[in-house]
């Protein structure tokens, strides 16, 4: 194919004078943007009104709620959300190590609150199953260990089996009020941004590591066996082989409830539930079903006495106590809080951007933060874990027709209902089909095991980022996984920063563009002339890479330059001295002259795709310039933007023509310039460019 401008296509003509970036500040009166007071700035814009609708969002939505419209959708939503809570919350509290009921219990009280002052319309509050295993974990180590009588200890830093006195929901509410705590501080502090430490890649590395490790911690129940619940890091490895060790005393009648259960229910969520779909948004609640054949053919049959089936055991009638959460052992919880409030953050967080992106509405990040944080503290004094979005939940409300968060509030008021009066009929429910629910739930997380590839493909470094994030989950434990996963994300950022993209331009002829010359074969190099181009930020961390890149990409080096230049006049003025050559010395001097550089003019830098830069870089770029200036080559800068060019009249307010190097505002103007002094050797900095 040949390379050429398409005289077919538009043209664009330009007509101006060329200009130093000097120049162009004086003929267009740059003014530099004053400093904003932010505090004074909020106190003069204070409204209570404004303050109130963004504290309080309930309170600017639902006046303008169309009763007609959308309650009738909203309470189809909550119905159909209450339906899966009463599985999910089961099956989930259990898997925290507290009682089944909990998990109801955490689908009423912080959903209430989350109605007032959350501004996500579709997230479906309450358990989720990688939040309630954070929790399980603190609960399993913080507990008295009477409520585990076969708890035992693995990894070197798990802390000693000793009595606590407490029992595994007061940890459990320990931790909620922790969480919420952290929770609101990052909300004061205007920290909702911190979620963007956990990329996507992270996210998926995580979030499917966490789910093994939940398919490990179900496994006893799946199978009926009796192992001990382990704690510390490495747990779900000694799991796994505590599991093989135990295989010759599983429970058939486990086994067989779990084999039929996960069956029916991948079966209905594969084939009936999309077949269903086109006729009614509302699924098969296949999950409900089982949790209520579970327990009528549990007790009838009496598979507890006469097969040895672990059931869920005592739901009491009504609403928890309000209880204040045990204060002493909060210090001990800071860093499982700590985890559990931003893994719970970024989920919910996520989950509403999905949700406002596609209906087009706003969620405030950091009304987020208040939202979940008070949500929690109100859990927490009556026996919740920390709450968290649901992925399943919150597709189902919005799928089915939810509008806005009254749909959770009729959610609520029917799990009150089962609270009050159904509760106890779940007794006899076997565990096997709890843990088999959560397994189900989780196809979706370990389908995300297939974006390895994905990211592979994209870039070898964030595939690296997942894998290590994932083996470390999986494998060491929840927490740790996590901030390895920070620490491998932050990493590749600054690894990719210190090594940015660095490449010679060249101008395309008879246009004014100056592309990669490794990169488009009809941008040709101007003769005289190296116009080097760097991505990214100058400062002290860079500036050595930035010196050795132009180096390299230019062919010169300055210090050396100079040391072959002078060798070349001393040998040049010997044999102007002698008259004649001897041989040695004409060896010589065609040596030093094969590496003299006499091509080289004149040096732009292209600082078009510069992000910051600090005085440490400032001076790099001086020195480089001062060096090349001794050889009579002077190097101009190009595309500064006004705050790099700010920060070189900060640190060289004296820069001038005299002090090396000289700012244009586009290598257009650059190479205009360099062309007229080069035909012309005229010192006038405003001439005129025609395209």
């Amino acid at each position: 194919m040949e390379c050429g401008v398409d005289n077919d296509l538009s043209h664009i003509r330009i007509d101006r004078p060329y200009y130093e970036h000097k120049q162009l500040r004086e003929d267009f009166c740059y003014e530099r943007p004053k400093k904003t007071n932010a505090a004074k700035e909020w106190s003069q814009g204070f409204r209570m009104k404004k303050a109130l609708m963004g504290a309080i969002p309930i309170l600017d939505w639902l006046p303008k709620y169309s009763w007609k419209r959308d309650f009738v959708k909203d309470i189809i939503s909550g119905f159909t959300v209450a339906v899966m809570h009463i599985p999910q919350g089961m099956a989930y509290a259990i898997l925290g190590n507290v009682p089944a009921v909990v998990g109801l219990y955490m689908a009423f009280f912080p959903v209430l609150v989350y109605f007032i002052f959350g501004t996500s319309r579709h997230n479906s509050m309450g358990t989720f199953s990688i939040a309630c295993l954070m929790t399980g974990k603190a609960v399993v180590q913080y507990s008295d260990p009477a409520y585990f009588p076969s708890t035992s200890t693995s990894g070197d830093n798990s802390t000693a089996l000793e009595p606590t006195g407490l029992a595994p929901i007061q940890v459990a509410t320990a931790v909620t009020f922790v969480v919420a705590i952290i929770q609101i501080a990052m909300y004061l502090l205007r920290l909702g941004a911190v979620s963007a430490l956990l990329s996507e890649t992270l996210v998926s590395g995580f979030t499917t590591g966490a789910a093994i490790q939940v398919l490990i911690s179900q496994i006893k129940d799946l199978l009926g066996l009796s192992i001990p619940k382990f704690k510390g890091n490495f747990s779900a490895v000694y799991t796994v082989i505590a599991c093989f060790e135990a295989l010759g005393n599983l429970n058939l009648a486990a086994l067989i409830i779990s084999f039929i259960t996960i069956t029916i229910s991948a079966i209905n969520n594969d084939y009936f539930k999309p077949l269903l779909s086109r006729i009614c948004p509302i699924g098969f609640p296949m999950e409900l079903v089982a949790v209520v054949v579970g327990s009528v053919v549990s007790r009838y049959f009496q598979l507890e006495e006469k097969y040895g089936v672990r059931v869920v055991g005592d739901i009491p009638v009504g609403l928890p106590v309000p209880t204040l959460p045990i204060f002493d052992i909060m210090p001990s919880l800071i860093v499982d809080g700590i985890t559990i409030a931003i893994v719970s953050y970024t989920i919910n967080l996520s989950m509403a951007f999905i949700f406002a992106q596609k209906l087009d509405y706003e969620v405030d990040a950091n009304q987020e933060l208040l939202a979940m944080g008070l949500s929690n503290v109100f859990g927490s004094f009556f026996s919740c874990m920390p709450v968290c979005a649901s992925l399943s939940r919150s597709l189902i409300q919005q799928v089915v027709g939810g509008v806005t968060q009254i749909a959770s509030v009729v959610s609520s008021l029917i799990l009150l209902v089962i609270l009050l009066w159904i509760g106890p009929f779940f007794e006899s429910l076997p565990k096997a089909v709890l843990a088999s629910v959560i397994v189900v739930a989780l196809k979706g997380m370990f389908m995300q095991a297939l974006d390895v590839w994905k990211f592979w493909k994209l870039s070898k470094i964030d595939a690296l980022v997942w894998m290590g994030t994932f083996l470390t989950t999986c494998s060491v434990g929840v927490d740790i996984g996590l901030f390895c996963g920070i620490a491998l994300s932050l990493g590749s950022v600054f690894l990719l920063s210190f090594r940015p993209h660095t490449c010679l331009l060249g101008r395309v002829p008879n246009t004014d563009f100056y592309l990669d010359l490794t990169r488009y074969k009809a941008a040709k190099e101007i003769d005289g002339v190296k116009i080097f181009h760097f991505s990214g930020g100058i400062n002290f961390a860079t500036k050595s890479m930035f010196k050795a890149d132009l180096i390299r990409l230019v062919g010169i080096n300055p210090q050396k330059e100079v040391v072959y230049r002078t060798k070349l006049a001393k040998y040049l003025g010997k044999i102007e001295v002698k008259q004649e050559k001897s041989v040695n010395l004409s060896n010589k001097l065609q040596k030093v002259q094969g590496k003299v550089n006499t091509q080289l003019r004149c040096l732009i830098l292209d600082f078009s795709a510069v992000s910051h830069i600090d005085p440490s870089g400032v001076s790099m770029i001086k020195s480089i310039s001062e060096s090349f200036t001794k050889l009579d080559i002077p190097v101009y800068l190009a595309s500064c933007r006004e705050p790099i060019y700010e920060m070189i009249m900060k640190v060289y307010p004296e820069n001038n023509i005299k002090s090396g190097f000289r700012t244009y505002p586009t290598v257009h103007d650059a190479v205009h310039y360099l062309t007229e002094l080069f035909e012309t050797s005229s010192n006038s900095t405003i001439s005129t460019i025609r395209l």
